[in-house]
């Protein structure tokens, strides 16, 4: 009886060893899920995750060989992503010392921009900016919220009405506020003269420090998009997360916009109709080979 009993409190206190470590692994590789924004990276974090989890499996079944081989296989991964990555691993770094490292959840609301007025505002504002050769840098919050501890630099705050001759004016040569950002959320232009983190990519040399700010500051965070006119030929590009789209057409950029910030219903129904003449077609395809592979007589 003692050592029936001696046996089930060994076997409880290693199951429950076992599943506070399970709990702890879950819950660590959920926070570096949350806190990784980049998709790039997202799927290479996730493929080390299986890496590691293949390597503890192998351990556990005392598959040596193939032990040995994941566990080189999980370094020299986390090595390279080191090396691929070094700005999104500082700024997971930058999180976890912050204690920000759930910042989806604490700001949850949805930021959108009215199609009919503002994006109508903003390129207006951007096609004259092109034609006069004026440089130019707008941050355009998306999905969620952005903390300004992004921000190299906050800037000053105005909270004002968006609108194209604001943009205009503040992107000119005589004003204090034009060598930075113009930071816009919604329908509201909320500061000027924000000074963003440059990218450490190797980038053309046709490319000035505002276009590296705009990859500079879509890397750290996807809550946003950049739009960026040069000083030098007047070219108009849109940042987003890390990539350049250049050079744009006034008309070219006014649909990108559209499309980005367009309700969640409509994208679904925009994306639907495609999906399903995708996979009819993948259908059809496979059907006719699966039978050309049988010998059968291919028909309609």
């Amino acid at each position: 009886m003692t050592l029936g009993l001696g046996f089930d409190s060994h076997f409880i206190e290693s199951w429950l060893r076992q599943s506070i470590d399970l709990g702890l692994v879950i819950a660590l590789t959920f926070l570096v899920l949350l806190a990784v924004r980049d998709r790039r990276t997202l799927w290479m974090v996730r493929g080390l995750i299986v890496l590691v989890v293949a390597a503890a499996i192998g351990e556990r079944l005392q598959f040596r060989l193939l032990s040995f081989v994941l566990d080189k296989l999980v370094v020299g991964a986390a090595l390279a992503m080191s090396v691929v990555f070094q700005s999104e691993f500082r700024r997971f770094l930058e999180q976890l010392g912050r204690g920000n490292l759930m910042p989806s959840i604490r700001s949850t609301r949805r930021v959108s921009l009215d199609a009919d007025r503002s994006i109508d505002q903003i390129v207006d504002a951007v096609k004259e900016l092109s034609q006069q050769r004026t440089g130019a840098l707008m941050i355009l919050e998306t999905n969620e919220m952005m903390d300004e501890r992004d921000f190299a630099v906050p800037g000053v705050k105005l909270d004002a009405q968006l609108s194209k001759e604001l943009i205009q004016t503040i992107f000119q040569n005589t004003t204090l506020l034009h060598d930075g950002a113009v930071f816009i959320r919604g329908d509201r232009v909320v500061s000027a003269g924000v000074i963003l983190p440059l990218s450490e990519r190797a980038a053309s040399r046709q490319l000035g420090t505002r276009h590296r700010a705009a990859m500079g500051i879509t890397e750290r965070t996807n809550n946003c998009i950049c739009i960026v006119v040069s000083e030098e030929t007047g070219s108009i590009s849109l940042a987003e997360a890390g990539i350049l789209d250049r050079p744009l057409t006034s008309s070219k950029l006014k649909e990108l916009l559209e499309i980005r910030f367009a309700p969640m219903s409509e994208r679904r129904e925009s994306v639907a109709p495609s999906l399903r003449s995708l996979g009819r077609s993948f259908s059809v395809r496979s059907i006719k080979l699966f039978r050309r592979l049988l010998g059968l007589p291919d028909n309609k």
